[in-house]
């Protein structure tokens, strides 16, 4: 489904470039859930971003069910990102809407029906236990609700992947076991998750593929691992 073929990515700071990720390699098949952990630096949302295609690899490529991602014109670029969503650490929730319209909004963007809108919206709301909380804007949410809406946003189109990229880096333990446990759900559903993060935690409870980027280089990646660094 996705693959990584000796990605390198370099950037050019400076006198001294600065290496991100140096010959990375891996393939993710469909519904896996996969995490990517690293120190900060490791070159996790580097990876993460290469992609989005929202950056272009130095050298190598990578496949998104069999496409080159960095080959697709600019403008088929959002036909390819509707198949992924994005969960972010910072939420990046519209204030002046509402979580229904934070989520609907994407459908809206998309060019959906009203009825197809109200349809989806409601499903994915009652998926992440905000059907009470419809009609509160982000800043009447607590940090854990603001990222269940989050995830509804990114759940709401019904993409192909999610990517969370360090998701639960601002919450309490107890949110952040909510969170992962929705994400493991929506894996479950058939849906491939890829995790980046550096909570220990998370790693050791979901016993799941466990990518290890140092240095950007993968040092480790194996099929029940573990936090190790």
């Amino acid at each position: 489904m996705i693959s990584f073929r000796n990605i390198t990515k370099v950037y050019q700071a400076g006198a001294k470039p600065i290496v991100a990720l140096s010959n990375v390699c891996f393939d993710i098949q469909p519904q896996e859930f996969v995490s990517i952990v690293g120190r900060s630096g490791a070159g996790k949302t580097t990876l993460l971003k290469l992609f989005l295609a929202e950056e272009k690899p130095t050298a190598g490529s990578i496949f998104f069910e069999k496409k080159d991602v960095h080959q697709i014109k600019s403008h088929l670029l959002p036909n390819f990102r509707r198949d992924i969503g994005v969960v972010f650490q910072d939420y990046k929730l519209l204030p002046s809407k509402t979580t229904y319209e934070n989520i609907a909004y994407v459908l809206e963007v998309m060019g959906a029906s009203d009825v197809d809108i109200k349809n989806d919206v409601a499903r994915v709301l009652e998926l992440v236990g905000l059907s009470n909380r419809a009609q509160n804007f982000p800043e009447e949410l607590s940090g854990g609700e603001r990222q269940r809406a989050a995830i509804a946003r990114a759940l709401v189109h019904q993409p192909k992947v999610i990517l969370a990229d360090e998701p639960t880096g601002n919450l309490d333990p107890y949110c952040t076991k909510d969170i992962i446990r929705l994400l493991t759900k929506i894996n479950e559903m058939g849906t491939t998750v890829i995790l980046a993060t550096h909570d220990q935690y998370i790693i050791n409870s979901l016993v799941r593929r466990v990518i290890t980027l140092e240095e950007g280089k993968v040092i480790r990646d194996e099929e029940r691992g573990r936090f190790t660094l």
